[in-house]
């Protein structure tokens, strides 16, 4: 039994080595803080290996626990944003959204998608994660995720026009 354990340690450590930085990376580009990017990462880490034996595809179990606790993050800072307009800091709020306004990222941009597109547009473009994985982590049909995915471009392409050029 113990051999057993040795041998699970030892794929949870190659695991973390080969996808901890990636995974790191993508949700650095998603909350634009490095120490919050590692908060998450590493919290998607634990919650995999407290089912480490019930999980059959560890990868997508991390990107779509990371994206899930992205979501918490821009919930919690949203929370936090509300919270200092109603304590009179309406003019600093302010100011900040006409900087947003005026610079649109594609990271706001993804963020202020519906749940539903979003979802898929996080694990299909930022994790990688092939249209049918996407699928069956989020339990939908794969025509569903492509026209989610279809949906959700067309967004942002919508609230992109006159900054960019063009999106592909």
């Amino acid at each position: 039994m113990r051999a057993s354990a040795s041998a699970q340690e030892r794929a949870a450590a190659e695991l973390f080595a080969v996808l901890y930085p990636r995974l790191a990376g993508w949700v650095r580009r998603l909350v634009d803080d490095d120490g919050t990017a590692h908060e998450i990462a590493a919290e998607a880490f634990t919650r995999l290996w407290a089912r480490w034996a019930k999980v059959e595809e560890p990868r997508g179990f991390l990107y779509a626990t990371a994206a899930n606790l992205v979501r918490d993050h821009w919930r919690k800072l949203e929370r936090e944003r509300r919270a200092l307009r109603r304590v009179g800091t309406q003019e600093a709020a302010a100011a900040g959204a006409r900087d947003e306004a005026s610079d649109p990222t594609v990271r706001l941009l993804v963020q202020s998608l519906p749940d539903r597109l979003r979802a898929p547009a996080l694990l299909y473009y930022y994790a990688d994660l092939p249209i049918r994985e996407v699928a069956r982590l989020l339990g939908r049909r794969e025509g569903t995720i492509k026209s989610d995915l279809h949906a959700a471009r067309e967004l942002l392409r919508a609230e992109l026009e006159g900054h960019h050029d063009r999106i592909t």
